[in-house]
């Protein structure tokens, strides 16, 4: 069906449906809850969120959790939610006008946190960024097309003017009120997709910013079924071809269904699809199990304590093991240190590593959560490798900080050194009810076992 047809066909639903507005509370409420359900499950699964509908239930309508998924994903569908409220609250409120900082907004709300995460170079190479929130990008993004071809979008210099001007047009569009709102929902998502002006979170920001437009216009919300995730790539694909007409049917498409629901609930009727009930079996199934709410966890001295205990002090000590089995021999000498709150009187003064613990250099076992560590904001392991050995008489020591910064809502890995110039690329964000995990404690370990041995091929073969 080409987009005319399908406009005919939403105009005369969209009759129909206002036809039956204001609808019943509770038939409106169960119509939110649906769609609700619907866009954040499908919205994040086309990102790759492995959430299931049920999990997704289970989570935004109960707030409780259940199966083995990285917080992150939770964190995802919680900022996917709000801001989609957001968008609802400002679509309804006519004399606030869609901007940059709104749009800025939703991004800091949907990627929670900033985060490390791995990333393509302009030549293809594999590299790993820092993913910062609420702002445009600072690197070049860009995909792999089908073909193996890389497209790259709008560049970080370019990305503010670009973004300006898409404000702009769709202010002016709106005024002129030429383009049905479906058509105009469609191509600012378009628009904005082909800027990329995020890190992450464009695909997200693009659905949320389409529906803003609908729910503007008095539109019920369009789903991007996760299941029909190829056809809708494919639709844009065609329109980076020139046919952006193909995604604007696609759209309008899409709305159809949202109408035929939206009428049915005002009807009275059942809005549960053929499969939702498999949807409500697993939710079922998921509720007889022992759950734990995920919710924001603050700084606390208990929590300091237990994750010191059940994670930071076995992730510390592999860290050292690691980096002193594959480097240590090459110099004349070594010393730890251990610091809380940069002051390395408080914990593991001039430690050794013995026996596959630490010990202080007394021969006395430190204590098992010294008592400045509730109250800390900072632990630090620090390594330094004296006096490389080279026939050469190229020598240099090795200086290695493994720190855990302890901020209020979150803490972060990080590793540095000198006389490295930079910080290695080993940072990470975590919440304060998510641990290390092992994956995690071997990538940093994998990154700073790579950039010292860079560093003294370096060093090695250039000489000082």
């Amino acid at each position: 069906m080409n987009f005319s047809d399908l406009l005919i066909k939403i105009e005369s639903l969209q009759k129909d449906l206002n036809a039956l507005r204001p609808l019943v509370p509770e038939r409106q409420e169960k119509l939110n809850k649906k769609f609700r359900l619907e866009f954040n499950y499908n919205s994040n699964h086309i990102e790759g969120n492995t959430l299931t509908y049920g999990e997704t239930e289970l989570y935004l309508i109960f707030d409780k959790t259940t199966g083995e998924h990285d917080g992150r994903e939770y964190d995802e569908m919680r900022g996917s939610d709000v801001a989609l409220k957001l968008v609802q609250e400002l679509a309804t409120d006519k004399e606030h006008p869609l901007t940059e900082v709104f749009i800025k907004n939703l991004n800091k709300i949907i990627l929670v946190r900033p985060y490390w995460a791995n990333a393509i170079t302009q030549d293809g190479q594999p590299t790993r960024r820092l993913i910062e929130t609420g702002d445009y990008k600072k690197y070049a993004n860009s995909v792999r097309l089908q073909n193996g071809e890389l497209f790259n979008y709008a560049s970080p210099q370019e990305t503010p003017a670009l973004m300006s001007d898409l404000l702009q047009w769709y202010r002016d569009e709106s005024e002129k009120k030429e383009l049905h709102p479906v058509a105009l929902a469609a191509l600012l998502h378009y628009r904005f997709v082909r800027i990329h002006p995020f890190d992450d979170g464009n695909g997200r920001i693009s659905r949320l910013l389409m529906n803003y437009v609908l729910y503007h216009n008095d539109l019920p919300p369009v789903i991007i079924k996760s299941a029909n995730k190829k056809e809708y790539l494919a639709a844009l694909n065609k329109a980076d071809s020139g046919d952006v007409n193909s995604f604007v049917t696609y759209v309008a498409d899409q709305m159809i269904w949202s109408l035929d629901l939206s009428i049915k609930a005002a009807k009275g009727e059942e809005i549960e699809e053929h499969d939702d009930i498999e949807k409500e079996v697993a939710l079922w199934k998921r509720e007889l199990e022992n759950k734990n709410s995920l919710k924001t966890v603050s700084k606390t001295a208990l929590g300091i304590r237990n994750l010191y205990l059940e994670n930071w002090r076995q992730f510390i000590i592999l860290f050292y093991e690691k980096i002193d089995s594959l480097f240590a021999e090459l110099f004349t000498e070594q010393y730890v240190r251990g610091f809380i709150n940069n002051d390395s009187q408080t914990w593991l003064q001039y430690i050794d590593y013995v026996m596959g613990r630490f010990i202080k250099s007394d021969g006395s076992e430190p204590d098992v959560v010294p008592s400045e560590l509730e109250n800390a904001y900072s632990i630090k392991l620090y390594v330094n490798m004296h006096h490389f050995k080279d026939n050469n008489n190229n020598h240099f020591d090795l200086n290695i900080y493994l720190e855990i910064v302890l901020n209020n809502d979150d803490y972060r890995i990080e590793v540095s050194g000198t006389p490295f110039s930079t910080l290695l690329n080993s940072v990470y964000i975590k919440a304060y009810n998510q641990k290390i995990t092992q994956k995690e404690q071997q990538a940093i370990i994998n990154d700073t076992i790579k950039s010292i041995f860079e560093y003294i091929r370096e060093k090695t073969e250039v000489g000082v």
